[in-house]
């Protein structure tokens, strides 16, 4: 009986082991993986939050980069982690994409607790100054003149640069080239040197070249105008019905994170996402503060899961 006992009470303490107060947490360092290299937008966001949470709870915010494999690496880390609330990912929009074009080892949604969502980046679509298209509307003009001959560019297959041409492709009717690259810099390179003639990418990066004529903006890919840009046209405005991308960042944790520890940590994030400094750094950055409770930001990811799925099987995307 006394060993029957024993071996009970070794089973139970994984399972207990996990349980905590809202009060009590965080009670010691939260490691939060950032997938991508240092320096990105999402090694930036997941500091300035992770410094805020030390500041406010007292406990460190370790940032730990695990790069690779569109952020598979960093991501099957998280999945497998105890669902305790100590490791979460900062996870973007290839999150939901990956699924259509990699053989995972988790499932997107059911492996993972829906944190807080943070943030959204609007992108925008540019092309060359030699591409003769000064709107939305002639550039699917000219596509349409000229099948295959317009090549639009991304930071890698299965990004949401990657995706945002291919759903363009579907929904206007016309056919471009794929030209993958490892990351925005050597895209962009290419673009202003004429080498690719189309790219959609986040204003973070490809606004600087649009302002100084280095690349003639088009429209913004977002279902309303951007507040920093009124005067861009959303691409849905310009006629391609149903077109809408959004690079967006949140707080992904391993399925299973007590409910009152979740809503601890979503309040916190959506106090810092307000904080003055905060907004003012995102909205600079061209990102836009976007924050709702774990059921909407788990919501969004089924969404998306399932929207690029049916753009992968409409246009055989894959990687290349």
């Amino acid at each position: 009986m006394k060993l029957a006992i024993t071996a009970l009470s070794l089973l139970l303490v994984p399972l207990f082991g996990y349980a905590q107060t809202a009060e009590d947490y965080p009670s010691r360092p939260i490691r939060l993986v950032s997938p991508f290299p240092p320096g990105g937008f999402n090694d930036t966001l997941s500091r300035l939050v992770g410094r805020k949470m030390t500041e406010s709870w007292g406990q460190q915010v370790v940032v730990d980069n695990r790069p690779g494999a569109n952020m598979i690496i960093g991501t099957t880390l998280v999945a497998k982690a105890p669902p305790d609330g100590y490791t979460m990912v900062m996870a973007a929009i290839p999150h939901a994409i990956n699924p259509s074009l990699y053989k995972l080892p988790y499932d997107p949604v059911k492996d993972f607790t829906a944190v807080a969502m943070i943030c959204s980046v609007p992108n925008l679509l540019v092309v060359h100054p030699s591409v003769p298209a000064a709107s939305v509307k002639e550039l699917i003009a000219y596509a349409k003149s000229n099948p295959g001959k317009l090549t639009f560019g991304s930071v890698g297959s299965g990004s949401s640069s990657h995706m945002a041409g291919e759903l363009l492709k579907v929904t206007a009717g016309i056919d471009m080239v794929h030209v993958p690259y490892k990351g925005a810099a050597p895209a962009l390179a290419d673009l202003v040197a004429g080498r690719i003639g189309v790219y959609i990418g986040a204003t973070t990066s490809v606004l600087p070249h649009a302002r100084a004529g280095r690349l003639r903006a088009l429209g913004v890919t977002t279902a309303k105008r951007v507040s920093s840009l009124p005067e861009l046209p959303t691409v849905i405005e310009a006629g391609v019905p149903g077109f809408e991308v959004s690079s967006w960042y949140g707080l992904l944790g391993p399925a299973g994170i007590a409910s009152n520890v979740v809503r601890k940590i979503n309040t916190e994030v959506r106090r810092i996402a307000e904080l003055p400094d905060v907004r003012e750094r995102l909205l600079k950055g061209g990102a836009e503060p976007a924050t709702g409770s774990p059921a909407q930001f788990q919501e969004m990811i089924r969404n998306d899961v399932q929207k690029w799925a049916r753009v992968v099987k409409a246009t055989g995307a894959k990687v290349d």
